[in-house]
């Protein structure tokens, strides 16, 4: 699944490209996504200029003139911009035509959706429990350390939990309690506020490392422009059952936590 580093990616890229232009058209291929696609979609977006791409956890939103377009890549999906000669592939579900170019929603799975929320509306409910931005000024050790009083959780869990902070996915989880030395099955309430300190510095760092890399392709993530990301270059533990440790040698286990595969180092992580 793309997590906030390749999300990101997506709407870096395909925000200078799309902002100014208006919709001239929505073909809808395959409604029925994780939710059906309105299937009014295509008139209320006729005509409507894109006035930016913003980013919320792993949403994107298309904001538009009279509203939002809630975009979510599920599983497998990618948002591309293509040229308007390219034809459509089977996965290509949803093409937004524009005055240059089409942005092409593809989702093999079905998983993700792409839903219009008007802007006199109150918040989206997809968006309205979820916690702070990791890369944002709310996100900080005391708050992690306060929401974390007496939880009984696993700390991998607990960072995983979008009401807790947002886009802190399987992959770049492992690395960062790799990096902070905190093992992932240890009780969230029993941190220090000193490791509390180094998950959240490694966290943000880890999240920023992934952006700048472009994101991670294990299977079949694409940026905007179609290409793939290299942050799986980087990773020091995800993905690599039975490998040396990087830091001290041993071998590096792998267990299922929440129902995701985790991998740490049983010396270096307590």
């Amino acid at each position: 699944m793309p997590e906030l580093p390749e999300v990101e990616t997506i709407r870096a890229g395909l925000e200078p490209v799309l902002v100014g232009q208006t919709v001239t058209e929505v073909h809808i291929r395959q409604a029925q996504l994780r939710y059906l696609i309105p299937g009014d979609l295509p008139p209320i977006l006729r005509g409507q200029k894109i006035m930016a791409l913003q980013r919320r956890a792993k949403y994107l939103l298309l904001q538009m003139e009279q509203g939002i377009v809630l975009i979510h890549l599920g599983m497998s999906g990618s948002l591309r911009f293509v040229s308007t000669d390219q034809p459509p592939e089977r996965h290509d579900h949803v093409d937004f035509v524009l005055d240059h170019g089409i942005l092409r929603y593809r989702d093999p799975r079905r998983f993700g959706l792409v839903l219009w929320h008007p802007a006199c509306a109150d918040p989206h409910r997809l968006l309205q429990h979820l916690g702070p931005e990791p890369l944002g000024d709310e996100f900080t050790s005391a708050y992690l350390c306060n929401k974390a009083q007496g939880s009984k959780r696993a700390i991998k869990n607990f960072i995983m939990d979008s009401q807790v902070v947002v886009g802190v996915g399987n992959i770049y989880a492992n690395e960062a309690l790799f990096l902070a030395r905190i093992h992932p099955l240890r009780l969230a309430g029993t941190l220090s506020m000193h490791e509390w300190k180094e998950l959240q510095r490694n966290i943000v760092a880890v999240l920023h490392a992934g952006i700048k890399a472009g994101g991670t392709t294990l299977q079949d993530f694409v940026n905007g422009s179609g290409k793939p990301g290299y942050f799986q270059q980087q990773l020091l533990v995800y993905g690599r059952d039975k490998a040396p440790c990087p830091v001290c040698g041993e071998e590096l286990h792998k267990e299922v936590i929440g129902q995701r595969s985790s991998w740490f180092c049983p010396v270096c992580q307590r």
